[in-house]
């Protein structure tokens, strides 16, 4: 062997690639909470305990018997009064919607951060949620022609569908930019995701300032974010759409293992590393987008909650994921309870909370491993 040379042999031919420690061997004590069967029995906890709680306490006995009830179609234990419509067609829908939005932007978030290989980042970073909240201010002051001219169902729903499209739109604008010679540059994409959020930013001032005061205020409640438009359809169309981001991360899981490494070495290890940026920007768009455009703009669980899950259970993508996607429900559906009950039956928005609590936690997150590297 020529002297100098690297002695680590290459894997052998149809054997797995090596994957990147897992970064939490040294787990503190608290880690166990953020495993998956607990996180899962949080979850149901949560979800019972969100049913409970509001301008209208409600008894266990009857959340459980109206759910377990509609769950089994049977209709005879369902109380005749307004509870039942309280838990099943308000408060639940909502409970799911914040599970469904927690869940999606968990996971973008876990997924950007692997991408950029980066802890800080999120999918503010390449546009996402500014080109939604620039196409949802359009929507809001053209909202009325939009009604005029268009069908009812649409039209009120103008607002959710333009933010989609805003930032499915500044996401391929983002992804164009940082394209050349079908090679895509994260460091260029990070460079015209800060482009489009600052010019973004701009044209979201300048039609603020020509709203008036009811599209000021429709604005104002709109970027604070609220679960308070909540139904069942909405619900189930964000759950394919959440559920198809996530099933399309979960696929590319191993390669972002292996981007941890670096780009060069996981080309090495046979990763289509084009193919990983385009599958986690689109489905973070998809998820993200979606999100975005049924619940308004909701900081730091995209940056909170991976970071949290990979402090405590190491940067392996599968698990991440998974997790991340059950913590940021958990975190988003107590933050809708404390948010509506705080002083009720004033509703407080769920954004304010999130960014309340959140940014606290992530100072302090950062003042306890400011020694850590990624």
């Amino acid at each position: 062997m020529v002297e100098g040379s690297s002695t680590t042999p290459s894997p052998p031919i149809g054997t797995d690639p090596p994957h990147p420690p897992n970064g939490g061997v040294d787990r503190p004590r608290w880690s166990i909470l953020f495993s998956t069967p607990v996180l899962l029995t949080i979850l149901l906890v949560a979800i019972l305990g969100s049913c409970l709680v509001g301008a209208y306490p409600m008894s266990v006995k009857d959340v459980i018997c109206i759910i377990i009830s509609h769950g089994t179609g049977g209709t005879e234990s369902i109380p005749a009064d307004s509870r039942n419509y309280l838990i099943w067609d308000i408060r639940l829908p909502r409970i799911f919607l914040g599970l469904v939005v927690g869940a999606g932007l968990s996971t973008s978030g876990a997924a950007i951060q692997g991408l950029f290989r980066n802890p800080l980042a999120d999918p503010s970073l390449i546009g996402i949620t500014t080109g939604a909240m620039v196409f949802a201010v359009a929507a809001i002051l053209f909202q009325p022609l939009l009604l005029e001219y268009l069908p009812d169902q649409l039209g009120y729903l103008s607002v959710a569908i333009a933010a989609f499209a805003g930032s499915l739109f500044c996401t391929v604008l983002v992804y164009r930019l940082s394209t050349s010679n079908g090679r895509t540059s994260v460091i260029t994409m990070l460079l015209a995701g800060i482009a489009i959020t600052a010019l973004g930013g701009a044209l979201v001032g300048l039609m603020t300032y020509f709203s008036t005061e009811e599209e000021l205020r429709d604005i104002t409640f709109w970027t604070l974010g609220s679960l308070s438009g909540a139904n069942w359809k909405i619900v189930a169309t964000l759950a394919l759409l959440v559920g198809t981001s996530l099933f399309c991360l979960l696929r590319v899981a191993k390669d972002l293992d292996l981007l941890l490494l670096g780009e060069r070495e996981a080309k090495y290890l046979g990763v289509n590393t084009q193919r990983v940026k385009l599958w986690v920007v689109v489905s973070a768009a998809l998820a993200v987008g979606s999100c975005v455009a049924m619940s308004g703009a909701i900081g730091f669980i995209a940056l909170v909650v991976p970071h949290l899950i990979r402090l405590s259970r190491g940067t392996l993508h599968r698990p991440l994921l998974i997790n991340s996607a059950l913590l940021g429900a958990i975190i988003l559906i107590l933050s809708d309870a404390l948010a509506r009950s705080i002083i009720a039956p004033v509703e407080l928005p769920i954004g304010i909370l999130t960014a309340l609590l959140g940014a606290p936690v992530f100072i302090g997150i950062l003042r306890q491993t400011s020694h850590r590297s990624f």
